[in-house]
């Protein structure tokens, strides 16, 4: 322990002593102090602004919408704390086929209109993806602007023969959309390559005779995928778009253009989902393009392309052909969307994950990278359920996310969007508890902008559990948690207000050595998704490397060679783009591959007067022109590199005003350069850091199994510590001191807590200290008679019950509170015989799923998810005190009801609605979900210490 920290231990001690012998606060100097926490709670908190809030995905199924429920749907989105919709145009409900409306059809636009002035009313903004279903086509994409692939037909021919057979595509499928020949080449047993596609006739008559030997001919015909847009709503059935050609996506946003005269109807964001275009890897002009960017002719290399052997020149071919397919999509694709939005006022938002290219330069081209989570993690809270049934192939991946985040800070944008809880769990089970660890994660890697998914349009008219999506979260008005949702919605306003103020703080600049990735020579194209990562990341030193470093308590941004090239250095800092954060060190993970020209922008960066740190030279050059030209060039730059030991396995290279050092251990060479990390991550707590004009923010989470008490070091030299508690909106001054650099600041965490700190270079005068919980008391539990009413929900009220113990509703022998989902009321009278400690703290015990808390008919709030505690002190009173707790449960088991009595409520067209498995959905078989109050119910008396005590101790 250092000095510091002893002398800081002393003074919460002392504290702590004189806590227990002050005097009990009196009831009204609590009430007091309540209302200037209100007031100083209003005050500390950023502004609350539309993009601070959730937004949500709104399915329009068969864009069967009118106005009248357009009207009551925002209204009620807003009143639960959702900032924007973003509108999703999909297939439709059966039996209303009559209220469908095309899309971009006059009447959709006119809807559209209506509904973006609506929305604006209700203070909400409104997105809206450009195309219906996913990925991007329509009835607009023409067979020759469809999504491309490529077919390639082999021959047999002799020597001194002629080929009797026609080269024309063999599948009538492809003959029907007009897959066109592009090359034919001849390869000899001797080795010998010619390119004979000019000697094949319009008919595909071959008119070439080989003199001698052994012939196999490579027939290279531009195909299509014949992949038709999927989910798709009513005017949006199509072909895929072929994103790789600029003339096909110049057709394909003519439509819109068309449609939007000019204009964008109030929309903010045109929204593009995550890249699903299989089997998607060629493009009409791929031989003309790949000759430009890689400088030779890949018809010459046709074999090799469409082979599976495992060898040096197919995994380079490849990766060139990967590469060239990366550029396509940005500069065919994402650049000319950029500025079709940009030219109509509207911004663009892009899901990046699953294409075939350099994930952080297709993220960063978009105005709003978004990442997706899709499935579960495994949090180790206590309490948390985790059904093994929804259990996804992998795991959501910070790693993962963080790409879109990277990309968007090392390029100077500020929002970083998510699809978030896609598949967190079966239909009809995800609870708040569940949710809020889940975009925890989200915050940590950098994300401060959610998107939920998501929410379905469904008419007042339509029955329980009205329309819902096959894929969706399916968090509707609908659903029996609806009533306490704006206590999460809160909770995420607060978290996104400070996360989205200032600037992101990361110190290290890690590249990502995306050669590495596209060198394998299976298969064709590599769409890098999801999915996948235990293929293309977990394996990854790349990988290995940032997870240590982020637990370790670095913070970092990945950067792409393009990203590096456009960088520059000022006063020892790298700058990646005017508005975007510095960053004190770039670390070069170990690679295999690398061009010269990123290895020559690394060692001139390091001339500016950056520091870099290497793990490993890379060992060669990427891809298959001049090869070896291009190694020897790698191989002079490296040898022009002298080290000198600097002791510790660390061999250092001073150069201009900066310097590199190549270490096998990256953490070691970051010590020596002083780079700090936050230490506070040896306790178990997570961070994320926003820099702003005073200070900083630090978003802290405790995903821990234990509560966390304790002091933690932070990297500023801060005068004033704030405390913020995003679940309650309530702040304070923290105990804390500064030397040497550093900030030490007390925090109480729960397990499934967050906490929000503000170190900042300035004063915080009149601010009321935060009241830390000193020497907890033996615990009150809530004993003696519950009522319980039923107050909303369905298919049936049950009847009010009064309870000598708590219990689940499966478990009261009532077979209506059985099918039951909505709220309960649970009512109970306690004494306190005196108020004679100076906090005390409601713990509700186990709650499924969620509660409202009111005491003495004042309201507590909503304590939706794991720990279920809150300060109650205010509230209470000597003597008989009423407590009263709403629990809304899950919609589970009343769908359950539904299943097992066969009543129909899922009619759609297409997919229909599935399971977490993508399997007809079958509620029946399962067990009633456990709901309602369980408890204990128990009250604990704390004594309190404050900052100010501490401040006190401390003149003296």
């Amino acid at each position: 322990m250092t000095h510091k920290f002893k002398f800081l231990s002393t003074l919460l001690l002392c504290s702590t002593i004189l806590t227990n012998c002050r005097q009990p606060q009196a009831s009204d100097a609590i009430a007091d102090t309540a209302v200037t926490m209100q007031a100083q709670n209003a005050a500390v908190w950023p502004e609350v602004k539309k993009e601070t809030r959730p937004w949500t995905r709104w399915w329009w199924m068969g864009s069967a919408v009118d106005e009248q429920n357009i009207d009551r749907l925002l209204d009620e989105y807003a009143a639960a704390g959702i900032g924007g919709v973003e509108i999703a145009p999909i297939y439709g409900a059966m039996d209303y086929e009559s209220r469908y409306i095309d899309f971009l059809s006059p009447q959709w636009m006119n809807i559209l209109d209506f509904t973006v002035k609506k929305a604006g009313e209700a203070g909400m903004t409104v997105d809206m993806t450009q195309g219906t279903g996913w990925p991007f086509g329509g009835p607009q994409v023409k067979p020759e602007h469809a999504a491309s692939r490529l077919i390639v037909q082999t021959y047999q021919l002799k020597g001194g023969q002629s080929l009797e057979e026609k080269i024309v595509v063999k599948d009538p499928k492809q003959q029907e959309v007009g897959a066109s020949l592009q090359a034919v080449m001849a390869y000899s047993d001797k080795g010998e390559i010619e390119n004979i596609t000019d000697k094949v006739g319009q008919d595909g008559t071959l008119n070439w005779t080989p003199k001698a030997g052994n012939w196999t001919l490579y027939a290279a015909f531009n195909g299509k995928t014949r992949q038709m847009v999927k989910r798709a709503a009513p005017g949006g059935v199509g072909y895929t778009l072929n994103h790789l050609s600029e003339d096909a996506v110049e057709a394909y946003l003519e439509r819109f253009s068309s449609a939007f005269k000019g204009q964008n109807y109030g929309v903010r964001a045109f929204y593009n989902d995550s890249y699903e275009v299989y089997g998607a890897d060629w493009s009409p002009e791929f031989f003309e393009e790949f000759q430009k960017r890689r400088g030779y002719d890949l018809r010459l290399h046709l074999r090799e392309l469409v082979s599976e052997e495992h060898t040096e020149t197919v995994a380079r071919l490849k990766s060139d052909y990967r590469e060239t397919m990366g550029e396509l999509l940005l500069d065919h694709f994402y650049e000319p969307w950029n500025e079709w939005a940009h030219q109509r006022n509207s911004i663009t938002k892009n899901q990046a994950h699953g294409s075939p290219g350099n994930l952080l330069d297709l993220y960063a081209a978009v105005d709003i990278p978004e990442c997706e989570t899709f499935g579960s993690s495994y949090f180790p809270i206590p309490g948390l359920r985790r059904d093994s049934a929804d259990v996804r192939n992998v795991d959501p991946d910070p790693i993962m996310l963080k790409f879109a985040s990277s990309a968007a800070h090392v390029t100077g944008k500020n929002l970083v969007s998510c699809e978030t809880f896609t598949w967190l769990g079966e239909h009809f089970k995800t609870s708040y508890s569940q949710m809020k660890p889940e975009v925890e994660q989200v915050f940590l890697s950098g994300v401060n902008h959610v998107f939920y998914h998501g929410v379905t349009y469904s008419p007042e008219d339509v029955a329980w559990p009205g329309w819902l999506f096959y894929a969706s979260l399916n968090l509707t008005p609908a659903n029996s948690l609806w009533s306490q949702f704006s206590g999460f919605n809160n909770y995420i306003t607060r978290v996104q207000s400070v996360l989205q103020s200032g600037k992101a703080d990361n110190e290290l600049l890690v590249y990502w050595p995306i050669h590495d990735v596209w060198s394998k020579p299976e298969g064709m194209e590599m769409m890098i998704k999801v999915h996948d990562i235990d293929e293309w990341l977990h394996p990854t030193q790349f990988y290995k490397q940032s997870r240590q470093l982020m637990d370790a308590g670095y913070s970092l941004d990945f950067v792409s060679d393009k990203m590096l090239k456009e960088s520059s250095v000022r006063e020892g800092k790298i700058m990646t783009a005017a508005e975007a954060p510095t960053y004190q060190v770039l670390i070069i993970p170990q690679s295999k591959y690398m061009a010269v020209a990123t290895l020559e922008r690394v060692i001139q960066l390091a001339k500016e007067g950056a520091t870099v740190i290497i793990e490993e030279l890379p060992a060669d050059v990427p891809g298959l022109h001049n090869l070896e030209e291009r190694r020897q060039q790698l191989n002079q730059l490296k040898a022009s590199l002298t080290f000198t030991d600097a002791g510790s396995g660390i061999r250092q290279m001073k150069t201009g005003n900066g310097e590199v050092l190549l270490s096998p251990n990256v953490q070691q060479a970051l010590e020596y350069k002083n780079i700090q990390r936050e230490a506070l991550t040896d306790t178990g707590l997570k961070f994320t850091r926003r820099q702003v004009n005073d200070g900083k923010y630090y978003y802290l989470v405790n995903h821990t199994p234990k509560a966390i008490d304790t002091i933690i070091p932070l990297n500023i030299a801060a005068q004033t510590v704030v405390l913020m508690d995003p679940q309650s909106g309530n702040t304070g001054l923290a105990m804390a001191s500064t030397a040497n650099s550093k900030t030490n600041v007390r925090v109480q965490m729960k397990p499934g807590e967050a906490l929000i700190l503000r170190a900042t270079s300035g004063q915080a005068p009149g601010m009321m200290a935060w009241q830390y919980l000193e020497n907890v008391g033996s615990p009150i539990e809530v004993k003696g008679d519950w009522a319980l009413q039923f107050t909303q929900g369905g298919p049936e009220l049950p009847a009010d019950q009064k309870l000598s113990q708590l219990k689940s509703w499966t478990e009261l022998g009532d077979k209506k509170a059985e099918a039951f989902s909505g709220t309960g009321e649970y009512t109970t009278t306690f004494d306190l015989p005196a108020k004679n400690a100076e906090e005390y703290v409601l713990n509700l015990g186990k709650v499924n799923e969620s509660a409202r808390v009111w005491i003495n008919g004042q309201e507590v709030g909503i304590l939706g998810s794991i720990p279920f505690q809150a300060r109650v002190g205010q509230y209470l009173k000597p003597g008989k005190n009423t407590l009263k707790v709403e629990v809304a449960n899950l919609m589970a088991n009343r769908i359950r009801d539904m299943d097992q009595k066969k009543i129909e409520w899922r009619k759609y067209h297409e997919i229909n609605f599935v399971n977490i498995d993508y399997k007809p959905f079958d509620a029946s078989v399962w067990k009633p979900m456990p709901s309602g109050l369980l408890g204990p119910v128990t009250i604990t008396p704390y004594s309190t210490a404050t900052a100010k005590e501490v401040s006190a101790l401390q003149k003296e």
